[in-house]
């Protein structure tokens, strides 16, 4: 092969020379010959290319990039005979560059004078370039950039030197749409045809043909690679394109959505190419205009049906916003459209949207004058700032009156911007925001501030600084300008520079807006199930606080609750983008914005930043986010990113002498508590601190400094969790006589009527039960000195002064937020003191009873958590003395009967426990608790004499904790509580009670689930927290199995569709997690299908679909659809109301209908039914079912059963239809006859 190439291409090159040398000496005779040896050597060249190419195909390792033979011992032996070794050897790959070489100097001849045919020559060209594309259709070869350069001078010699542009425009074709990998090489050669050959025939060509063509949206290879064709074409020669693009534009609306993407993102790049165009000399006007025209197709392919479109353009404009051009006037309309994005259906979408939002904060253009941030109120004050100046300048100044020595350019130029704007010329603010372009905006605050202008359209600049400088040429006579005309002249132009910056200042507002606008969208992105849209919306918040946007606090503190996301893996997305795990993004958002050093600050400043942020982070923070606030700093603190200068700084602040505002010092306790969870000795080591601040003068002046602090005491027991089943307790306490609990003590009992007692009181309790090693004693002590305190009589005086400064509630106050927690503060204007006389008329202050008996409810319920603790150490104690004896004792029967022993021994200790908890704590004559219980249940009982709230609110709390402490005392006050839930007018007291009554389930659930219908009645709450709070409680005792489901899940449906999106996020939640227990939606669907749509709980018939839309969903199984479509059928027949029969069509209309059997059902049902299909409705709804048939039906078997159904259908449907008129006929004759009937009696009475 290599000697027969040498002799083809030495020969063609001799013959090339001789053809060359005759050419030059113009011989004429010597043409024929010539023509005759080159045809003969172009065929050579044509098979010799054909053939190599076939024979290098069989080995691919040949086609490598500037390969060469291996040699040596790495060689490999094909075959023995030494005849075969050169063929062996030849590589052609080595070979493709010198023969493309030589073809293309033999086109460098001067074919016409050769070829006096044009039919021959092109014969000769195609035969010498068919070698060149067909190396052109080996994608491995067109790897290297040796090969490409050679065929595209062959290329480019044919079409320009030997009229190959049709057969080139032809091959051009043919290769995009069979070989997806020209695409780039075509348009590099037609860009190699313009920029070297001055050709631009052949590309204008192969535009139109393109633009001419179909493209199927079936078909996915062709499109593609024309669309790549037209991209990397648009990328090199923006100009061909341009020219070309009205043509092009038949594809914006191609069905093929690769031709509509590739479209796009040539008008992104034709934007781009005429923005930063500033050679050619082009009217600023027209440029304008072109330019708007292109962003008006962009912003129409938003509304794209495919969402690859509609995420290219998001793209297209996230590469434009990087461009030094900012399009200001523009900018307002892509926000707009972003926004309007967000709630788009893709997820891919939304989350391009967030990214491009993000990227227009980065890039904004409004930092020239005020610097970057976009505070919404900065911005606002400015704006009024310049528009009071503006107007007191057009108040003082006769605007007709000043003379402009420089030839009123500055009115001409408000002239033509204000041209076609009538309408809003009328409004001030508009037509001054429609006053002037950017780029004048950029150059009145370069004059003012004297800053770049890089962010600002380049074409508008070059205009107004070629007028300034030929202003200084205007014929003037200085001699004759007064002062005055000076001063006008002045005030003119800085007129006109306060409508720029006024123009300015609007667009930057309206911007703000639109942003601000879309943080609510984003804040619900932020709990997506996309993981991308959930990073690129924590992205936007970091962002947007960076540049102290005012929606970006709402979304950093709702970004915290995803601290709890378990999926902290990295992944990769579509385009290979590589995705944090949320919980590590959070980390790190959290990380740079608070706790991260900056460069310019000194260690002591750094140090005081990061703790004031830790201590910022708690101001007006909820329980739920003060919990995910915990774990944050929890996991902070175990990875070692809270440096020691910043604890030790936030206990100065904590126990500084000197007064300072409160919430700091509340701020600071409360992030040393969260941090000890990792580290108890944080909290262990500064005991004595905490004891003398938080339980002592700072903590009795602030009640809620002193609930946090016994929070941070608790850390002291240690955070290690229990396991389940295991004997062992790690926990650590201490003896009574601590000061620590003598501390509490005087906390606890301090005279207070303020609201917070009641959440110190309950974490001082929690702490004395967590630490005190017989915290029954010191309870037990509590109890008695508030019961004398509560039931001493007190002088008249003393009385007034206690009612003088007391914050009691009144009869209206709202109560406890939680049954466990303390009651909710009232209003300040209605919190007085409230006396209840008793029968022998003697007074007393209903707070402190209120006080106690909210220390009765809350030391009953930690008691029952305490004798747990001591049922567990007593069984630790025994089996620690049976495995002693089992020790000493080797027999193997003295081991099993230690074994059933120390079991029986564990079993007797539980007994008692329950014995102790079920009689002695309520019932027992030396139990403190059994005094108060016939006490509360005689306040809760008689709430008309017992009219203090806060009163109320303490009882009804303290009868639901003692319920959990006794069955017996339980079911003696069941239908109490049930009582005050139904009468009670306050929303605290009964979202109180539904929490009650599922910690009663838990405790004695076979109580609550006889009286279950009662829960359900929170379901129709108006109030929406006791309707969350039932829904909660329920979701927890269904899926928990606590209590039964007896018809009641229509009431859970219901939510589904609540207006509160929380209530629905929770329905839908539940109904997710019930799903995954055996068939417990089809056992209950007949029953939910028959509570929404019949009787006194029905709903409206939009209500039911979406609700049984959304239900249906979860009916996967084929078995269950078939039961179901049964069941359906049947249910036809007891129904009389047309709409019962639209409600069962429709939901027999959900079903998937996968199989044969499902229609089997449906038609053996048809007697059912067949009498309601005159229903428009009803017979909608059976079309719709025989329509998803056909769909999952196979090609291969005939659809004729479902033709006969759907001609008994229509058949039924039009003798319904008949029966429906005759019995209409029917009786509008029997009325008239009725009508005559009456006529004729009385014609006859008269």
């Amino acid at each position: 092969m290599s000697k027969l190439l040498d002799s083809i291409t030495s020969g063609l090159q001799a013959e090339i020379e001789a053809a060359q040398r005759d050419i030059d000496a113009d011989d004429h005779d010597s043409f024929p010959t010539h023509r005759q040896v080159l045809d003969v050597y172009a065929f050579f060249i044509h098979w010799f290319v054909m053939a190599a190419d076939k024979a290098g195909s069989r080995s691919s390792e040949d086609i490598v990039v500037a390969s060469k033979p291996k040699r040596g011992k790495g060689a490999t032996k094909t075959s023995r005979k030494p005849a075969n070794h050169d063929a062996e050897t030849f590589t052609w790959t080595e070979q493709i560059i010198p023969t493309l070489a030589l073809i293309g100097k033999l086109l460098r001849i001067k074919s016409h004078r050769i070829w006096l045919s044009t039919a021959e020559r092109d014969t000769f060209i195609n035969c010498v370039t068919q070698p060149v594309y067909h190396i052109m259709e080996n994608e491995a070869l067109m790897k290297s950039e040796g090969i490409k350069t050679e065929a595209y001078k062959v290329i480019c010699l044919a079409v320009k030197n030997h009229g190959h542009a049709f057969g080139a425009q032809t091959s051009m074709i043919q290769c995009l749409q069979y070989f997806e990998h020209l695409a780039e090489p075509i348009a590099e050669i037609l860009t190699l045809l313009k920029d070297q050959f001055d050709h631009t025939q052949l590309a204008e060509g192969i535009l139109r043909e393109i633009s001419g063509k179909t493209f199927n949206a079936q078909d996915t290879k062709s499109p593609r690679s024309f669309s790549r064709f037209l991209i990397r074409l648009t990328d090199l020669s923006p100009l061909l394109v341009r020219k070309q693009l009205s043509l092009l534009l038949a594809h914006i609306d191609s069905e093929s959505y690769p031709m509509r993407m590739a479209l796009i993102e040539i008008v992104g790049a034709l934007i781009k190419d005429i923005a930063m165009d500033e050679e050619t000399q082009v009217d600023a006007h027209k440029k304008e205009n072109r330019i708007n025209a292109l962003f008006d197709l962009l912003f129409e392919r938003t509304l794209d049906l495919n969402s690859y479109v509609r995420a290219k353009v998001l793209n297209t404009f996230s590469r434009l916003c990087d461009l030094p051009v900012k399009f200001p006037k523009q900018r307002v309309d892509i926000t707009k459209h972003v926004v309007a994005m967000l709630q788009d259906k893709s997820s891919s979408v939304r989350r391009y949207a967030i990214a491009l939002l993000t990227k227009l904060i980065l890039t904004h253009p409004f930092g020239l004058l005020h610097g970057g941030p976009l505070n919404l109120t900065e911005w606002e004050g400015r704006y009024d700032t310049v528009t009071k100046e503006l107007k007191e300048m057009e108040k003082n100044l006769g605007m007709g009156d000043i003379p402009d020595p420089e030839g009123t350019q500055a009115e001409q130029q408000e002239t033509e911007k204000q041209e076609g704007d009538a309408e809003e010329a009328s409004d001030e603010e508009e037509a001054d925001e429609d006053d002037a372009d950017a780029a004048e905006v950029a150059e009145a605050m370069e004059e003012d501030e004297g800053e770049d202008e890089g962010s600002v359209e380049r074409t508008q600049p070059k205009k107004e600084k070629t007028s300034k400088k030929a202003r200084p040429s205007l014929p003037v006579d200085l001699a004759n300008v007064t002062d005055e005309q000076v001063l006008a002249a002045f005030d003119a132009e800085k007129h006109v520079k306060l409508k720029l910056i006024k123009k300015y200042v609007a667009d930057a507002l309206s911007f703000i807006r639109q942003v601000e606008g879309a943080s609510d969208t984003l804040s619900q992105l932020l709990v997506s199930t996309s993981k991308a849209e959930v990073l690129e919306s924590m992205e936007f918040f970091k962002t947007a606080h960076e540049y102290e946007m005012e929606c970006a606090e709402t979304g950093i503190t709702k970004m915290i609750h995803l601290i709890w996301t378990k999926d902290n893996s990295a992944t990769s997305t579509e385009d290979g983008k590589e995705l944090k795990g949320i919980r590590s993004k959070l980390v790190e958002v959290y990380r740079l914005l608070y706790f991260d050093p900056l460069p310019d600050l000194e260690p002591k400043q750094q140090v005081n930043r990061i703790a004031k942020n830790m201590i910022e982070r708690t101001y007006g923070a909820s329980l739920a986010e003060l919990t995910s606030l915990e774990e944050l700093m929890r996991s902070l603190m175990v990875d070692g990113q809270i440096h020691t200068d910043v604890i030790n700084k936030l206990w100065h602040v904590y126990s500084v002498e000197r007064e300072i505002p409160r919430c700091q010092r509340r701020g600071a306790i409360i992030i040393l508590g969260m941090i000890s969870l990792a580290k108890p000795e944080v909290v262990s080591e500064r005991l004595d601190t905490l004891l003398k601040v938080g339980l002592g003068r700072f903590g009795k002046a602030d009640l809620v400094l002193a609930r946090y602090t016994c929070i941070a005491l608790q850390r002291l027991g240690g955070s290690t969790k229990k396991v389940k089943g295991s004997l062992t307790d790690k926990s650590i306490r201490f003896p009574m006589e601590h000061p620590l609990f003598r501390k509490l003590q005087d906390a606890i009992e301090n005279p207070s009527h303020s609201m917070d007692w009641f959440g110190m009181a309950e974490q001082a309790v929690n702490t004395i039960y967590l630490l005190g090693e017989q915290p029954d004693s010191l309870c037990t002590t509590l109890l008695r000195n508030f019961t004398v305190r509560a039931f001493t009589p007190k002088s008249k005086t003393a009385t007034q002064d206690a009612t003088n400064g007391s914050q009691a509630m009144d009869e209206d106050g709202p109560e406890p937020e939680a049954k466990d927690g303390p009651p909710t503060p009232p209003s300040p204007s209605k919190t007085e003191a409230t006396e209840q006389p008793n029968e022998q008329g003697d007074l007393g202050d209903s707070f402190i009873l209120s006080q106690l008996l909210f220390l009765v409810g809350h030391v009953a319920i930690k008691h029952i958590v305490h004798l747990e603790l001591v049922e567990r150490d007593l069984k630790r104690r025994k089996d620690e003395g049976a495995k002693e004896k089992q020790a000493k004792n080797a027999g193997k029967a003295v081991i099993e009967e230690l074994d059933q022993i120390v079991g029986n021994a564990e079993d007797d200790i539980g007994d008692h426990i329950a014995d102790v908890r079920e009689r002695e704590m309520l019932y027992g004559a030396n139990s403190i608790l059994a005094t108060f219980g016939p006490m509360i249940v005689h306040v809760c009982g008689t709430p008309k004499r017992y009219k203090d709230p806060t009163l109320r609110n303490a009882a009804t709390l303290a009868l639901s904790k003692l319920m959990c402490v006794s069955s017996r005392f339980c079911e003696e006050n069941l239908l109490l509580l049930f009582k005050i839930f139904e009468t009670s007018k306050d929303p605290n007291i009964r979202g109180n009670i539904v929490i009650a009554l599922g910690d009663i389930a838990v405790c004695f659930n076979n109580m609550i689930d006889e009286n279950s219908d009662n829960l359900y009645r929170g379901l129709t709450d108006k109030d929406l927290n006791v309707k969350k709070n039932t829904l909660m409680v329920l979701t927890h005792l269904i899926l928990n199995g606590m209590i039964k489901v007896k018809g009641q899940l229509g009431e859970m449906a219901k939510c589904l569709e609540d207006e509160d999106t929380r209530i629905a996020d929770l329905a839908k939640l539940f109904f997710t997690e019930l799903s995954t227990k055996d068939n417990a939606i089809y056992n209950n669907l007949p029953d939910v299908i028959s509570h929404l749509s019949v009787g006194e709980h029905a709903v409206d018939e939009e209500t039911f679909q979406s609700t049984m839309k959304y239900i249906f969903t979860f009916i996967e199984k084929e078995k269950q659809a078939e039961s179901i479509v049964e069941k359906l059928c049947q249910r036809f027949r007891l129904t009389e109301e047309p709409r019962q029969w639209q409600d069962i069509a429709f939901c027999l209309s959900l079903l998937p209908y996968k199989s044969e059997r499902s229609m089997k059902k449906l038609i053996e049902g048809l007697p059912f039914y067949q009498d309601k299909l005159h229903n428009e409705v009803v017979y909608t709804r059976f079309s719709e079912i025989l329509a998803k048939a056909r769909s999952n039906k196979s090609t291969n078997k005939p659809d004729s059963e479902l033709k006969e159904f759907e001609a008994i259908l229509l058949e039924h449907r039009d003798k319904g239809a008949e029966d429906q008129a005759l019995e209409k006929t029917m009786k509008k004759k029997a009325d008239q006859a009725k009508k005559r009937a009456t006529r004729r009696g009385g014609g006859s009475a008269e």
